[in-house]
């Protein structure tokens, strides 16, 4: 379970390793690009405008009347540039003494000149004018613009003042050694990963021990397992158990846009960590970096930088001396598409697998993420961790959160055990949406839908009994639900456990078939389940008569996901109606098995749906009490 964001005491920030202390500090404004951007930009617009600034005393006038004054003979003389014409007129200026100065727009006129000459106008014609102001615009503002924003980019992509130098500098953050540490206490279940992991602490402590027999250092150790299950949090640990520095880095962090700067990456963050030795370098999501080499196809180059990176890394893996102390761990949840490079031994030399907390591992890590609320005397954590089988530590840790802002939110002083009820069901099913405004036909519809699983889950025989059942919107797009709770953990499934989760999913969509005498598209995902489990039963655990134990179709999935890739077919097209055929026929036999069971106890189903209806949630002691009241025969289940 990663729980480095749940379970850390406040201690010192991590630490940029590449980059130097200088730079983290705040700059003064006039060492930002921004002030002298905002600067540069109004002297560029002041020298623009004085340059362009007309002279005083000028008056501007159309073109037509400069046309009709030259006809007058008015004008005396004019200067003729690219962008303007300006000139005198005979007309003194009463209040200075001086002829009258006008300005106008040149047009394209071929004539002008030969007006000008027989009007007996003195005239200049200037090519260039302007040409300070000119050069600013055209020159000087748009190469300024372009100095800056490299200046900035270059501090931006790069680390401080070494600008785009230091590109290839390995992003690995070293967590400070003085402060909290993390140890073992702060990770709670992972037995079993734990043991392992000693090991590794006693060498890192001591690296001569081993060395004394002949031995050698493990090189690397790859934490695998589901989302969620500890492996960053326990690879801390082992860092705050040695005493030794940490360098934590993702798998993405070495790849840029640029080719090669994975390759200097890596380069640089063990030449770093060979300088703190004894240490541990941490590749979060392994995978990022070391896919398969060639599984995208031929190679194309267009995943070349991957694949360098990848192998820079498997060479600094094998160049390192195991003496130094330095040991490389590593997280994925993907370790099926791994380069088998990596695997290898003298690289990886260590693979735990983290799995999903048992009963006992969930109460531990309950006991840790409550160790700060103030808990109610009815709170029993042991039952809380039975209601939670699958869950992994983020998903506990998610749950308690949820309990304590619940009982903010109704005011309690502590947090109860409804608080940690509901905060189950949200996680589970989605938050309530009691608005969604079913009508009273819809809201008896779902009533009947859910007795019916109800009704054939207390029935079938090795069904987990039923421990709530709501008819209150959740979620996206679910109207109810029924929830059944292991009575203990179960690592396998019979064949006849599976006919009868297949009866159970029926049991609503047969429910609404037998009083309404049509169904609805609220058995979707029922359907969808159901589906599955006879595909699975025909296709990959050999429990079909007529198939016999073999296994059809080659499917990659991804072990800790829990996500099946495309199926490779590997069978016939009559091997495929008959599959078809079978897994029909398990499931048109699970919904005769529920019609059975519903069928015989209809008094039942219309009691149960009424309860729910006037209650909409019903736990599992109501609903056995309710139908032993109605059905004296029915053995009743014991949660």
């Amino acid at each position: 379970m990663n729980k480095s964001d749940y379970n850390l005491k406040p201690g010192k920030p991590d630490i940029e390793i590449n980059k130097p202390e200088e730079d983290r500090k705040e700059r003064p404004f006039w060492q930002r690009p921004g002030p002298w951007l905002i600067f540069y930009l109004i002297f560029l617009f002041a020298a623009f405008s004085l340059f362009n600034m007309p002279e005083g005393g000028v008056r501007e006038i159309p073109y037509s009347e400069f046309l009709k004054r030259l006809d007058n003979n008015e004008i005396k003389e004019v200067l003729i540039t690219e962008k303007v014409i300006t000139g005198t007129l005979n007309e003194t200026d009463p209040a200075t003494g001086r002829p009258k100065r006008f300005a106008t727009v040149p047009l394209h006129d071929d004539a002008l000149a030969r007006r000008l000459v027989e009007h007996g106008v003195t005239y200049k014609v200037r090519y260039t004018e302007n040409g300070l102001a000119d050069f600013l615009l055209y020159w000087m503002l748009p190469l300024g613009l372009l100095f800056l924003f490299s200046g900035m980019l270059a501090r931006r992509m790069g680390s401080g003042s070494q600008g785009f130098l230091s590109i290839g500098a390995n992003k690995a953050r070293i967590h400070a050694e003085s402060g909290p540490k993390v140890t073992f206490d702060d990770v709670a279940g992972a037995e079993e990963a734990k043991e392992e992991l000693k090991e590794v602490i006693e060498f890192l402590k001591d690296p001569s021990r081993i060395q004394r027999l002949g031995g050698r250092m493990p090189k690397g150790v790859l934490l695998m397992g589901p989302p969620g299950t500890g492996k960053t949090l326990l690879a801390r640990a082992v860092a705050g158990e040695a005493g030794v520095p940490f360098f934590s880095i993702s798998g993405s962090e070495f790849i840029e846009l640029f080719v090669g700067v994975g390759a200097a990456r890596v380069r640089d963050l063990f030449q770093q960590a060979r300088k703190k030795a004894p240490c541990i370098i941490f590749i979060d999501e392994l995978d990022a970096i070391g896919r398969a080499r060639g599984a995208a196809g031929p190679v194309t180059g267009g995943h070349d930088e991957r694949e360098q990176t990848l192998n820079q890394l498997l060479t600094e893996m094998d160049g390192f001396d195991p003496s130094t102390g330095v040991v490389v761990m590593a997280a994925t949840n993907r370790p099926e598409i791994l380069d088998k490079a990596l695997l290898r031994a003298g690289r990886f030399d260590r693979q735990i697998v983290v799995d999903k907390p048992d009963l006992e591992a969930r109460v531990a890590i309950l006991r840790l993420h409550t160790r700060g609320m103030k808990l109610a005397d009815d709170v029993d954590l042991r039952v809380v961790a039975q209601r939670t089988p699958g869950f992994v530590g983020a998903d506990l840790a998610n749950i308690a959160n949820e309990a304590a802002i619940r009982a903010v939110r109704k005011n309690h002083d502590r947090v109860t055990m409804e608080d940690f009820e509901a905060a189950i069901d949200r996680v589970i099913a989605g938050p309530e949406k009691k608005h969604r405004g079913l009508t009273d036909a819809e809201k008896e519809r779902v009533a009947y839908h859910e007795s019916g699983h109800t009704l054939v889950a207390e029935t079938v025989p090795t069904a987990e009994p039923v421990h709530k059942v709501s008819i209150i919107p959740r979620g996206v797009a679910a109207l109810g639900y029924t929830l059944q709770l292991p009575v203990q953990e179960k690592f396998l499934s019979t064949e006849q456990e599976l006919k009868d989760q297949i009866a159970i999913l029926l049991g609503g969509r047969t429910a609404e078939e037998l009083v309404y005498g049509d169904i609805s598209s609220g058995a979707q995902n029922d359907l969808e389940r159901a589906s599955e489990i006879a595909r699975a039963m025909v296709t990959q655990l050999g429990m079909s008569r007529k198939l016999g134990p073999l296994t059809y179709g080659k499917r990659q999935e991804l072990t800790f996901l829990g996500v099946e890739g495309p199926e490779e077919r590997n069978y016939s097209e009559e091997t495929a109606r008959l599959i078809d055929a079978e897994v029909k026929g398990l499931v048109l036999e699970g919904q005769e098995r529920a019609r059975q069971i519903l069928s015989d106890r209809r008094e039942v189903l219309e009691a149960l749906a009424a309860a729910l209806r006037e209650k909409e949630v019903m736990s599992g002691d109501e609903v056995r009490e309710l139908i032993h009241k109605h059905d004296k025969t029915l053995h009743l289940k014991q949660p």
